[in-house]
């Protein structure tokens, strides 16, 4: 599975929400002005790459997700992992402690979770 640009991302995430819509449904949700003609190349692009299908309408298409968000998420966050953290989750969860993106309460659930598992 390749990476998705941002523009691919966002809609996307558009998509993974609405589970399936038209172009115009998915230009409704993206944020900022969105020329139908270039949302309907990137789920053209979404579609040959394999995270995206349709069902016809005579000439409408309307989409849906062949990749569901957790496959996506697990993939991106694996990739991310092992590029920027030396593939060390604990790396990862450092980085975010230093940079207080994290907090010592939300570590604690963390480990929780872990421990519970």
């Amino acid at each position: 599975m390749e990476r998705l640009t941002n523009k691919e991302e966002e809609i996307m995430q558009a998509l993974w929400q609405l589970e399936k819509a038209f172009v115009k449904e998915l230009i409704a949700l993206l944020p900022g002005k969105n020329h139908y003609n270039t949302v309907s190349t990137i789920v053209r692009n979404l579609e040959e790459k394999g995270f995206v299908s349709h069902k016809a309408y005579g000439k409408t298409h309307q989409y849906f997700p062949v990749v569901s968000k957790a496959e996506y998420t697990e993939r991106f966050m694996n990739l991310a992992t092992k590029k920027y953290f030396d593939n060390s989750y604990k790396s990862m969860v450092s980085f975010f402690a230093k940079e207080e993106k994290i907090s010592a309460t939300e570590l604690r659930e963390i480990l929780e979770l872990i421990e519970n598992k």
